[in-house]
C-alpha cells in the first residue's frame, strides 16, 4: 500500500518533499563511494568500514532537513566543528568533499529549487569545516 502524503506541500518539510529517508541514504551512500577512493579525504576516516561514518550523515542530514531525531537521541547535540578538529580540513579537503557531494547530489535528480537549497546548505557546511590554512 502506498503512504499517503501528509497535507500539503507547504506543511511538509525538506525531507518529505524530496523523498525522505531513501534520497538521503542514497546521497550519503554515493558521497562515501568517493570518498572511500579519495587520497586526501579517506584518511580523515579511521574507521576500516565506512559505514558507521556513513550511518551517522545520514543520520544527522535527515534530522537537520525535518526527519526523525535519531541522531540527536545517539549522539546528542551535532558539534560540527567540534567533532572535526582533530582533522585537519583545508581549501584542498574542502574542494574535494565538494566534488563528492556534487556528485551525489546531481545523481539524485532533485527538483532545481531543492537541489539549489541542499546545495547552498552543503557549500555553507563545507566552508564552516575549514579550520587549517591552505
Amino acid at each position: 500500500m502506498n503512504e499517503i502524503p501528509r497535507g500539503t506541500l507547504d506543511e511538509q518539510t525538506f525531507y518529505e518533499q524530496v523523498g525522505g529517508e531513501d534520497t538521503f541514504r542514497r546521497l550519503v551512500r554515493r558521497f562515501y563511494e568517493g570518498v572511500a577512493e579519495d587520497p586526501l579525504l579517506r584518511p580523515m576516516y579511521p574507521e576500516e568500514d565506512l559505514g558507521p561514518a556513513e550511518e551517522r550523515f545520514a543520520l544527522f542530514l535527515m534530522q537537520y532537513w525535518g526527519g526523525p531525531t535519531t541522531y540527536s537521541r545517539h549522539r546528542g547535540h551535532p558539534r560540527l566543528r567540534m567533532r572535526h578538529a582533530p582533522f585537519q580540513v583545508d581549501s584542498a579537503a574542502h574542494d574535494a568533499w565538494l566534488r563528492h557531494m556534487r556528485v551525489a547530489l546531481d545523481e539524485l535528480g532533485l527538483a532545481p529549487e531543492h537541489e539549489a537549497q541542499l546545495w547552498k546548505y552543503l557549500t555553507y557546511a563545507a566552508a564552516s569545516m575549514i579550520n587549517t590554512a591552505g
